[in-house]
């Protein structure tokens, strides 16, 4: 599994949104400005994310986007598959092959791929929240978050 730029993007862009003190909504060009995205490209992300219920939208001059959820109710895996990056690094074998290494292949395959699944879904965005600040921490970097 490789996290494309759309899966990178949209968890910069969340990570973004769960610093807002209440969640309150931030506009697109605030979060692609904050975390150095084009704003044209993230807001097609972000309606993805819209589309899928993890954020919500706000119209007006305060508005914009602001998550659905605390950043403990959203997993990677909820974020990734928002975007349309697949969770599935299972290579296509023969699934009819008789050949007894092609079946022991596959069954590995698709452990790993359990595995992956479950590890993806159980990192929250809080995880990678705080996981981001610890190495900002350890860096002695100042309190802006850039991911």
């Amino acid at each position: 599994m490789k996290l494309t730029t759309k899966g990178h993007y949209a968890v910069k862009a969340l990570l973004d949104l769960s610093l807002q003190p209440n969640y309150l909504p931030i506009s697109v060009n605030t979060i692609a400005s904050r975390q150095n995205l084009p704003a044209p490209y993230l807001e097609k992300i972000l309606i993805k994310i819209r589309q899928a219920g993890l954020i919500k939208s706000v119209r007006g001059a305060h508005g914009g986007y602001q998550l659905a959820f605390s950043p403990e109710d959203i997993s990677l895996g909820d974020i990734l598959v928002a975007v349309g990056d697949k969770i599935e690094p299972l290579p296509n074998y023969n699934q009819d092959s008789d050949l007894a290494e092609d079946w022991v292949t596959i069954c590995l395959w698709r452990q790993l791929n359990n595995k992956l699944k479950e590890a993806i879904y159980s990192i929250t965005l809080a995880d990678l929240y705080y996981d981001a600040r610890s190495r900002q921490a350890s860096y002695g970097e100042d309190n802006n978050f850039i991911v």
